[in-house]
């Protein structure tokens, strides 16, 4: 638990339950009149401007009050969902990791054996941060962190470090020593060089290239972490 823990603010708690506020009614706000069929909408439009807005012009930049009036809600609307712009950021950031986690889940789940498993997460992964708001995303948490530390934070309580714990337990069925450090390894290798070069740092890999890319990849890794070739690890 780090230092400034805050286990009392609903931002900080476990991803299941960001995934409840994301998907229940909001609270009616304060001298609204919204149905209950407009509440879950008026939601749903904060949270689509915020993300257009916090993914375009960065974290800093953005501002509740350009929020609201993105959306076309008031503030005090606004501010009856959401605590503050930490707060709404938290969310945005769990509601596209709602996204993303399903198809990599079933890739580790599905799979015969763990090449199978690594491959077909591997290429979950790769597409993935391959997209236009997962590379926006990554731009925007490495260019703001220094100023705001606690994105990093809001990163993994939104999710982000779901993928990893999972691909943990199957490395640690698997046998694999020291499973929670192989599986950083292997989302490094995977993700680095690919997204990098999708951010402008060098010829961004076509579907060929990110095939050849993620088999190779899972190759070098179980050679790695296992010291024999990959095709007798099963």
């Amino acid at each position: 638990m780090p230092p400034w823990s805050c286990r009392a603010a609903w931002w900080c708690r476990p991803i299941a339950s960001i995934r409840t506020i994301i998907t229940e009614p909001a609270p009616r706000p304060r001298g609204g009149r919204p149905t209950q069929q407009d509440a879950p909408l008026i939601t749903g439009r904060i949270l689509d401007a915020a993300t257009t807005l916090f993914l375009r012009d960065g974290y800093g930049a953005t501002s509740l009050e350009a929020v609201a009036a993105a959306a076309g809600v008031s503030k005090r609307t606004l501010y009856a969902r959401f605590a503050g712009k930490t707060a709404l950021l938290q969310i945005v950031v769990g509601r596209l990791v709602t996204r993303w986690l399903p198809p990599f889940d079933a890739g580790l789940e599905q799979a015969a054996g763990l090449e199978a498993a690594l491959l077909a997460a591997a290429r979950v992964m790769l597409a993935t941060a391959l997209v236009p708001e997962a590379l926006a995303l990554h731009r925007l948490i490495i260019a703001e962190i220094g100023r705001f530390p606690e994105l990093g934070r809001v990163l993994h309580d939104s999710g982000a470090g779901v993928g990893l714990e999972r691909l943990t337990r199957v490395l640690s069925r698997a046998g694999i020593a020291d499973p929670a450090w192989a599986a950083e390894q292997f989302m490094t290798l995977v993700l680095s060089v690919p997204q990098r070069r999708a951010l402008g740092l060098g010829r961004p890999l076509d579907a060929a290239a990110q095939e050849d890319w993620v088999v190779r990849a899972v190759a070098l890794f179980l050679r790695g972490v296992a010291g024999q070739p990959a095709d007798t690890i099963l």
